[in-house]
């Protein structure tokens, strides 16, 4: 019987989706950044925002919230919609929900990982413990 995972000469057989992979990446190091997890939590405080307003609150250059924005807006967490010659800018709340269950998951693994290399029986007890 043939292994799923394995094949006869020891090649690893399991498909893994690189592209799927590719936009994960992308998505969580949108949000890895001081900068756009500060614009995140100014966009959320209200339901919708202007550029301006978003570096009147931060205090920097609209081209470096206009450059965060766009990577925000690549990766979906931002959305925008035009209002005459403004562009409103508000959370996807979905794709938020989905960062948060991304890192939930991998706390859950890490954790189970970490139980799995604890020391099983008595513990060893110091003398500064």
């Amino acid at each position: 019987m043939k292994n799923k995972i394995l094949e006869e000469e020891g090649q690893l057989n399991f498909p893994l989706d690189y592209a799927g992979i590719r936009k994960t990446l992308i998505l969580l190091r949108s949000v890895n950044h001081k900068v756009r997890q500060r614009i995140i939590e100014i966009i959320g405080q209200g339901k919708k925002i202007v550029v301006t307003d978003i570096c009147n609150e931060m205090n920097l250059d609209q081209s470096a919230v206009s450059q965060h924005l766009a990577v925000l807006r690549q990766s979906g967490v931002v959305q925008t919609e035009r209002q005459g010659k403004y562009i409103f800018y508000f959370l996807n709340v979905e794709k938020l929900y989905h960062i948060q269950s991304l890192v939930q998951l991998e706390a859950v693994q890490n954790e189970r990982l970490m139980a799995a290399f604890e020391p099983q029986g008595r513990k060893r007890q110091f003398f500064w413990q």
